[in-house]
């Protein structure tokens, strides 16, 4: 079978348009614990927010769909699925353009950010029985990732973190060589600039959506190291360097904008949630920010509007998400539009 590359397709920027952003019921007690309840109220707000810009579906178990869809109320769909949890930026298709109408989807292996949960099987399997109910085109990867541990600007280049898919926990054996080799030719990047480390205390070992992000061609947001006395402090100043003297695919060096990382704090167990603005969603005319109830939450709101001026900007309370593990970006998947403005899904 041919690589998306291979017949013409490439992972689109998250600035093209979309025709939905998909979501999935947080479902999985052992992540949530008492949290549960909190967090499926903190994804309403996120999925009705997204809703004022483009339509929205929340994927969901048979058994809990009416509840549900009474919860998200009418402004947003459901379809019922089967899901291991709720993280649609991961487990959800990849999916990527030709540029001449044509749509499909990127399968990528799936074992639960390296083994974190051994009962993912219904998770490893939404993206082909996603596109099978799109009837869209899938595209099996021989690589394990998930779409949160790669970014691309849909001009060629590629973010990605190093210590998360160079991994024995995920691709035993493959050099950072033959890892990029698979990237490039399931994304259509001809560009991969590796950031060493992700965050203090990600669960999924250091996805890039939580560090960096192309804001436009050219332009990269990041997470900006603070004091040395912020524990981050020299893996954010290591990936600052990458990116500081990074070329892009068209030869241009990166402007970087930096945005503030908020003050830390932890779940019961002292683990540090991975607060991270650069974790925002992007749907059409939009940009659905967090908020941590942090001094820092306007800062990084005002950078953004400088940033995207042509953006409504939506700050939603984001702390319920972020003790499952992720945050915003994590839990939303957009599926572009096809190029010749046809709408699939």
């Amino acid at each position: 079978m041919n690589t998306p590359a291979q017949d013409g397709f490439f992972m689109p920027a998250e600035w093209h348009p979309h025709s939905r952003c998909w979501m999935a019921w947080p479902v999985r007690e052992a992540v949530w614990t008492e949290g549960l309840d909190a967090a499926r109220e903190a994804y309403v707000e996120v999925a009705k927010a997204i809703a004022r810009f483009e339509p929205v579906t929340m994927l969901a178990p048979s058994d809990q769909i009416a509840d549900v869809s009474v919860q998200v109320g009418s402004g947003v769909g459901c379809l019922p699925m089967a899901l291991s949890d709720s993280w649609t930026r991961d487990t959800a298709p990849t999916f990527v353009i030709d540029g001449k109408g044509g749509l499909a989807g990127i399968d990528w292996g799936f074992n639960a950010w390296g083994g974190l949960y051994p009962d993912h099987a219904e998770d490893a399997a939404l993206a082909a029985n996603l596109l099978i109910h799109l009837e869209l085109p899938r595209y099996p990867a021989p690589l394990v990732t998930e779409g949160g541990a790669v970014h691309t600007d849909g001009e060629g280049t590629l973010l990605a973190v190093e210590a998360t898919l160079v991994n024995d926990n995920r691709n035993p054996g493959k050099s950072r060589a033959e890892i990029e080799a698979e990237l490039k030719a399931f994304t259509g990047a001809t560009i991969v600039i590796w950031l060493p480390e992700g965050l203090i205390g990600d669960e999924t070992g250091g996805h890039v959506d939580n560090l960096a992000c192309f804001a436009a061609p050219g332009k990269v947001l990041t997470v900006a190291p603070g004091d040395q006395s912020e524990e981050n402090h020299a893996l954010l100043t290591a990936n600052l360097e990458v990116l500081r003297s990074a070329t892009d695919a068209k030869g241009r060096s990166l402007e970087v904008v930096e945005l503030p990382l908020p003050k830390a704090k932890y779940k019961p167990d002292s683990t540090r949630l991975t607060l991270s603005y650069v974790n925002f969603y992007l749907p059409n005319g939009g940009l659905i920010l967090p908020a941590f109830d942090d001094p820092a939450d306007d800062k990084a709101y005002g950078i953004l509007e400088d940033v995207f001026p042509e953006r409504e900007i939506v700050q939603v309370p984001a702390l319920p998400i972020l003790h499952g593990g992720g945050g915003i970006h994590c839990i939303t998947q957009q599926q572009p539009v096809a190029e010749n403005g046809e709408t699939a899904g």
